[in-house]
């Protein structure tokens, strides 16, 4: 079975982090905590605002995961799924309503191993690197 992607190819992911997006997110895992929903807490913090919870953020990666296996679907008569992201580090914080950008580019496929493993990276609306991971996929046959 062949892997159809290559070292190189790429996607990239464009957002403004909602509000909603952030509560909803509360909802759906639990996570109340107030680094995410207690404005007022926030503001006695060096961050003074609300954050975006990091698990959202490797949620956003996770988008782009599917569209690149999108571009590579039907081709090769393999489809991917996750392993896990590796190495995830949250270097800045997010806060809600700034735009954040994802870029996801393969960085190398093990044919033998039938998996392919991606650099990942969230930049801020400065442009500074704020969260980054390795995305693992094994692509399995469709027969």
């Amino acid at each position: 079975m062949r892997i159809p992607l290559k070292p190189g190819d790429s996607v990239s992911f464009r957002k403004t982090v909602s509000e909603s997006d952030v509560y909803l997110f509360a909802g759906i895992t639990g996570d109340f905590s107030p680094n995410h929903v207690d404005e007022a807490f926030m503001r006695t913090t060096a961050y003074g605002k609300r954050i975006a919870h990091g698990a959202l953020l490797v949620g956003y990666m996770s988008r782009c995961s599917t569209e690149i296996a999108g571009k590579a679907e039907g081709a090769g008569g393999a489809f991917p799924v996750s392993l896990g992201y590796d190495r995830v580090r949250f270097l800045k914080p997010i806060f809600i309503g700034e735009t954040i950008a994802i870029s996801y580019e393969i960085q190398s496929v093990d044919a033998a191993k039938q998996r392919s493993t991606a650099k990942v990276e969230l930049r801020n609306e400065a442009g500074e690197l704020a969260a980054a991971a390795i995305h693992i996929m094994k692509w399995l046959s469709r027969s």
